[in-house]
């Protein structure tokens, strides 16, 4: 393995890994390759084997493999910093916090003339004409669950609330 992919760090590179590796706000990710890297390194302390690295840090073995070769050909700029997708999660939002908060003003608001409590759809049509973008129920519904907001929460008396054991 280590003639393979070796590592050995200079004592700028030990030390920037040690306090990467200490910082409270370090991603487990980044973390754990400050780790192995640590863990395999040549020049400092006690080199272990990937089997060992694997068992220490808590992660597989090809895992480790990965970094060490990440390392090798990429430098330690590319193992210590994280690679986001264009297509993450951040990127994929589609309302951000000042539309989330419409859409909940929105519903908390009186029901529209004729119906007894808003639906998705129906706040779906409201949100096309108050906030200028067509946003979806599904999205409408997302939203609307992070606030833990329940569409059914008040009782129209059609269907009256059963009494349970612990209500």
């Amino acid at each position: 393995m280590s003639k393979k992919y070796p590592v050995i760090l200079s004592d700028d590179e030990h030390n920037q890994l040690k306090l990467i590796s200490r910082k409270k706000n370090t991603s487990k990710t980044l973390r754990q390759r400050c780790q192995i890297l640590m863990h395999i390194d040549e020049a400092h302390g006690k080199k272990y084997t990937a089997e060992q690295t694997s068992n220490a840090t808590g992660v597989c073995k090809a895992t480790v493999y990965n970094v060490l070769k990440q390392y090798t050909e990429e430098g330690l700029e590319s193992v210590i910093s994280l690679k986001r997708s264009i297509n993450s999660d951040n990127a994929k939002r589609k309302l951000d916090g000042r539309a989330e908060a419409k859409i909940l003003e929105i519903a908390c608001g009186p029901a529209p003339e004729g119906h007894s409590r808003w639906t998705l759809r129906l706040l779906e049509e409201e949100c096309k004409i108050k906030l200028d973008i067509p946003v979806s129920k599904d999205t409408i519904g997302r939203a609307l669950k992070k606030t833990n907001y329940d569409l059914t929460k008040s009782n129209t008396g059609v269907f009256p609330k059963k009494k349970t054991r612990n209500s």
